[in-house]
Formats: C-alpha cells, structure tokens, sequence
C-alpha cells in the first residue's frame, strides 16, 4: 500500500481503536489491559493475511469497509 493509503488506513484504525477503550474483555496475558489499537490490526492482519501496510492498494476500500464493520462490531 502507498504512504498516503497506509496513512489513512492507520488513522482509521486508531479512530475505530478509540471506540473499544476501555470496553475489551480482561485477558491474563494483558494484566494493565488491553491494546485496543493492537487489537483493531491484529483483527486486519487475520482478514488479509498480512499487515495493513502490505495490503495492495486495490484492496483500499476492502479493508476501509472491513475497518467500519468492526466498528458496528458485526465482523
């Protein structure tokens, strides 16, 4: 994905990371809570098989739509 791609994607997912602040469940393994930003591109990566920064830019809008259905939490 292009610099400018790769920027939007990230400030939509810091955007959609937001929302779930403080509302993740407590896991053992994250004892100070939870990365809602981590958690958010972890959720990216599973979908596309790789970080959103290596996802080709044909897949913008894909992933743009798949990053809104996380947020409505229907994904």
């Amino acid at each position: 994905m292009d610099k400018i791609n790769k920027e939007k994607i990230w400030r939509l997912i810091q955007k959609i990371g937001d929302g779930f602040l403080g509302k993740l469940p407590n896991h053992p393994d994250h004892p100070n809570g939870r990365n809602p930003y981590a958690h958010v591109a972890l959720k990216v990566k599973i979908r596309f098989g790789c970080s959103y920064k290596d996802i080709a830019d044909e897949k913008y809008q894909e992933v743009v739509d798949f990053l809104y259905c996380i947020k409505k939490e229907d994904c």
